[in-house]
């Protein structure tokens, strides 16, 4: 047979269009787009979408936080990833104050490279330690980190200097800066007094972080990024404040980039006032903002004001985050979205009429593999990793933590009846979840060295 492995009948969905085709594979990568193709295995994907395999550009798994660490290990996230149709993760390396960077990405590579079962790249972290690392900033670019982290928050802060010279430096080796924006001097001033006034239940929480301040803290580093003359990607936007400036940027012609996550599209904060630890499961930051948010961010996402969707999927147990609850600032922050954003983007974004196929694909295959210098992702194209999702549209999926791959044991979408979900799972031309099974062990992934 001329190919390994055929994908035949299907309607292929790229950014570029939709189109009926066969797609053959031969070895690990795409070899033939067209009609009539031959394999040795053969998958009839007649009334399925053919996409590429999806790209979520920002996930923290095994991510400690003070006392806790994130509950999906590598294994676990990356599983949950393959059964929602990703493909490619990208995760972070944070450096101890002691470690050069290329010791903490050989650390947390060692942690990794055993358990994932689908392909990941990794961000560098430049925090206020790393300031005077920034020499090494080249050597970690070279060993495939091609993006760097920069938080406007939290104790990873930069002041407005020192995200100058993080800026610099990352410019002046090629790499993408990629930004944590809010207001860090109003945040903790707001949470003080909330606290010394009584006010710890975590409805407090989003109105700690204003969106007009989280927009105010993108404009800010976007206009150091101008100075600096450096593209920027501004993670997890949560409303339409930041993405009016990043669309302001966009129009003078800036290379600035955003994205968005689940949580603020499908979800309002309303989910802050329900009792007990379900108010205290929603809380990570940015907030989840009020409902109108919900209009402004799939808004901006069909006019490319903001180009990416990912999920930021930081889970922690219920137990965790009730053990905090009586403090809202004390709640580890983040959310579960690995296994259902692709499909909840259809689901909510195509068929309710806010998203083309195309721009679906685009959002969270094409774009972000772009992007990051993911050089073989994202696209159904020749000599393209053969990485694949065929894609029921008609197939309902109410989400529950039982119906998810997840460990967290709980979703904020718990309820939701999703229509549209992943049915195969190819990754580098293997078949890796197929009939709700994962085929392929831990260490079936492989770190990517990215580039640009």
């Amino acid at each position: 047979m001329e190919f390994d492995l055929v994908v035949k009948n299907g309607t292929v969905v790229t950014a570029q269009g939709v189109y009926r085709a066969d797609v053959g594979i031969r070895g690990k990568h795409i070899a033939a787009i067209g009609e009539a193709l031959h394999g040795e295995r053969e998958i009839d994907a007649d009334g399925m979408y053919v996409t590429p395999g999806a790209v979520d550009v920002h996930v923290h798994l095994e991510m400690p936080i003070g006392d806790f660490v994130s509950t999906d290990d590598f294994y676990a996230g990356t599983r949950a990833a393959a059964f929602g149709g990703t493909a490619t993760i990208i995760d972070f390396v944070e450096p101890a104050p002691e470690e050069t960077m290329l010791e903490a990405l050989a650390a947390l590579r060692a942690k990794a490279d055993g358990k994932v079962v689908i392909d990941y790249g990794l961000h560098m972290t430049i925090g206020p330690t790393e300031i005077v690392k920034l020499a090494q900033v080249p050597a970690a670019y070279e060993a495939g980190c091609a993006s760097f982290k920069l938080y406007m928050a939290y104790g990873l802060r930069l002041n407005d200097g020192e995200l100058w010279q993080a800026l610099t430096a990352v410019h002046n080796t090629g790499g993408l800066p990629v930004i944590h924006a809010e207001n860090w001097d109003v945040i903790t001033t707001l949470v003080a007094e909330n606290v010394a006034n009584g006010r710890t239940s975590p409805h407090y929480h989003p109105r700690s972080r204003p969106a007009k301040l989280e927009g105010e803290a993108a404009g800010r580093a976007i206009d150091i990024a101008e100075l600096v003359g450096t593209r920027l990607y501004v993670f997890h936007v949560s409303c339409g404040e930041t993405a009016a400036r990043i669309a302001a940027a966009r129009q003078r012609g800036l290379p600035i980039y955003g994205e968005t996550c689940p949580q603020y599209l499908l979800l309002d904060w309303s989910l802050y006032d329900r009792p007990g630890v379900l108010g205290a499961l929603p809380v990570c930051s940015p907030p989840i903002r009020a409902q109108e948010e919900q209009a402004n961010l799939w808004r901006a996402l069909g006019q490319n004001h903001l180009q990416v969707v990912s999920t930021d999927h930081c889970p922690f147990t219920m137990a965790e985050k009730e053990s905090r609850s009586a403090n809202y600032s004390q709640i580890p922050g983040g959310v579960p979205s690995i296994e259902v954003r692709f499909a909840a983007v259809y689901s909510q974004g195509v068929r309710a009429g806010h998203l083309s196929l195309a721009q679906w694909v685009d959002v969270c295959c094409t774009t972000p593999a772009r992007l990051f210098g993911l050089q073989s992702k994202g696209e159904i194209a020749i000599g393209y990793d053969a990485d694949l999702v065929i894609f029921d549209p008609e197939r309902e999926r109410v989400i529950t933590p039982a119906s998810l791959h997840e460990t967290a044991g709980w979703t904020l979408y718990e309820g939701m009846m999703l229509r549209g979900w992943p049915v195969v799972t190819i990754s580098r031309g293997k078949v890796i979840v197929e009939n709700d099974e994962l085929l392929v062990g831990p260490g079936y992934g492989r770190f990517i060295k990215r580039r640009y």
